[in-house]
């Protein structure tokens, strides 16, 4: 393998974990407005981690009184997008079981097209850097293919990018040409298209997301920082971005929000392998539901599917 199956979990979670945070502090509104993505995220992967499965009815209860999705409330909807990435993670060799499992989460966004296509699109572009077998050339083609029949508009922007992106054509022309109809849907495909222009560069992927001064640029930078981050793995993600985190006025936050991303990776990856016993560390999720918030995670084995794991 290029990059370990765990440096690429580390990688999506602390990608868009960055991408947003990149966003908010350049906003300065650091430490005034909270991230979504660790708020969306943490919740599902504890209870993957705990149970060793998906349980729909423990991420209903998880999910549904905290994200009720509303008409138009784009806020609440990619709280619900941003959830499903740990699903993503977890059934990432499977395409069938990924897609089954993301359509059993997604009750939680009471079953919104425009959710549905966008979570099915993210989590099969991450199962195919997991997997390695993302090939810039195809990878559109096949989401739409993974989407199916829908009435949304994501099929056809993501056309739209992958038309763009064989021109080799830049941002201007993006912006200029892909309709902004479907807000959400549009943020999305802009993320498409920042991640594949510069796929082996996450600096720059990330970075071109953040110039863009959408009113979206948190959702695209933090889904292009998701999707490079599970390509790139942790060995793509600069370490001076990585430590600017923590030369903010709220570093003891972003040190320990930088921690449980990499944590909830580690115990995600060793869950997926088998080789973690969950009933000795059962402990380890305190009440405020952070997972191992004063030691790390004692993992030390990793292991290819199907040699320990038993499906």
């Amino acid at each position: 393998m290029r990059y370990s199956l765990v440096s690429r979990f580390k990688g999506t979670l602390l990608g868009g974990m960055l991408g947003e945070n990149l966003v908010i502090n350049d906003a300065d509104k650091y430490g005034k407005s909270s991230s979504q993505f660790i708020k969306s995220i943490i919740p599902g992967a504890e209870s993957l981690i705990k149970l060793g499965k998906l349980d729909v009815d423990e991420w209903l209860g998880l999910y549904q009184k905290e994200f009720i999705v509303l008409p138009e409330n784009s806020g609440t909807k990619i709280n619900v997008i941003f959830a499903t990435i740990p699903v993503a993670l977890f059934f990432h060799e499977n395409p069938v079981k990924l897609r089954q499992n993301l359509l059993r989460v997604l009750k939680i966004g009471n079953d919104d097209p425009v959710i549905r296509d966008i979570t099915l699109a993210i989590g099969y572009a991450i199962a195919q850097s997991l997997t390695e077998k993302l090939r810039p050339q195809t990878l559109i083609p096949q989401i739409i293919s993974f989407i199916g029949e829908t009435e949304t508009l994501l099929p056809d922007k993501l056309l739209t990018v992958d038309n763009l992106l064989e021109q080799g054509a830049g941002l201007e022309r993006l912006k200029a040409q892909l309709s902004k109809e479907e807000k959400l849907s549009y943020a999305v495909a802009v993320a498409f298209y920042c991640f594949l222009s510069t796929l082996e560069d996450f600096r720059l992927s990330v970075w071109r997301s953040f110039k863009l001064e959408s009113t979206h640029s948190s959702i695209i930078a933090a889904i292009t920082g998701a999707l490079s981050g599970s390509y790139n793995s942790t060995v793509g993600i600069p370490a001076n971005w990585q430590i600017s985190l923590l030369s903010t006025d709220s570093a003891v936050d972003e040190e320990r929000n930088l921690q449980q991303m990499l944590e909830l990776a580690d115990a995600l990856g060793a869950v997926w392998s088998g080789v973690y016993n969950l009933d000795s560390h059962s402990n380890e999720f305190s009440e405020s539901g952070f997972l191992m918030s004063n030691k790390s995670v004692p993992i030390s084995v990793y292991a290819a599917p199907r040699v320990i794991r038993g499906d």
